[in-house]
């Protein structure tokens, strides 16, 4: 049986949300989609890209996968790309203008790789994904027991400056970054406070989102 939580939802969409805006649903269907951000986010149910940025229908082309990971360009390769597939058809397709890679606090995939935790089935598809962070991991160093939960934090902001350096080894989006027609950002989300850091290309230090009520918050630089 269809959940019925689902159904319950859509209900409310179908005479609220869509009711409001369904001018603005019968142009995308109309016209298309043309996106100029696109989100690559975490699969997280806690951090959906459409609720953290209030976005509405059509302005924003998100992919999710485990950790928002970013592989890096490989066509030779004999595998599925799901994630460079979208990539390629936001940037050659819908021409977004930015790409936003957006990591979040308490992920769950960084914890599965960090403790080498055993696998959830016997094709360990986590494991394998996961394993795609390593040179992040090995740019911090060995993890000590006394860091805690502070090396999956930082482990947690090396894994998207890692996304990034992987967004550019595609030839797609180097060359339209050369060309000033396609912007790179890295994010962070903190589930618990809500508070949003944003990177800072030229000293590479996440930086507090300017929010009201949310005042004091230090930059975070990655290792």
């Amino acid at each position: 049986m269809f959940p019925e939580r689902l159904t319950d939802g859509y209900r409310a969409f179908l005479s609220g949300r869509f009711a409001a805006e369904r001018n603005r649903y019968e142009m995308l269907a109309e016209a298309g989609q043309k996106p100029e951000i696109m989100v690559i986010g975490c699969v997280d149910s806690r951090v959906s890209p459409e609720v953290i940025f209030d976005a509405a229908p059509g302005e924003l082309l998100v992919v999710r996968n485990v950790a928002n990971l970013v592989p890096p360009y490989e066509p030779d390769r004999e595998t599925q790309h799901g994630t460079s597939a979208a990539l390629e058809f936001g940037v050659q397709a819908l021409r977004v203008k930015h790409i936003v890679v957006l990591g979040h606090a308490h992920c769950g995939g960084i914890r599965a790789f960090a403790d080498e935790q055993e696998p959830l089935s016997p094709g360990d598809f986590i494991g394998r994904w996961m394993s795609q962070i390593a040179p992040a991991a090995e740019g911090l160093g060995p993890r000590k027991a006394e860091d805690g939960d502070l090396y999956l934090r930082r482990l947690e902001f090396a894994s998207v400056e890692l996304s990034l350096r992987n967004l550019m080894t595609f030839p797609c989006v180097s060359i339209l970054v050369g060309r000033g027609k396609l912007q790179l950002h890295g994010a962070y989300f903190g589930v618990a406070t809500g508070r949003l850091l944003v990177r800072n290309p030229e000293t590479g230090a996440f930086e507090p989102v300017a929010e009201e009520g949310h005042g004091g918050l230090s930059a975070i630089r990655c290792p």
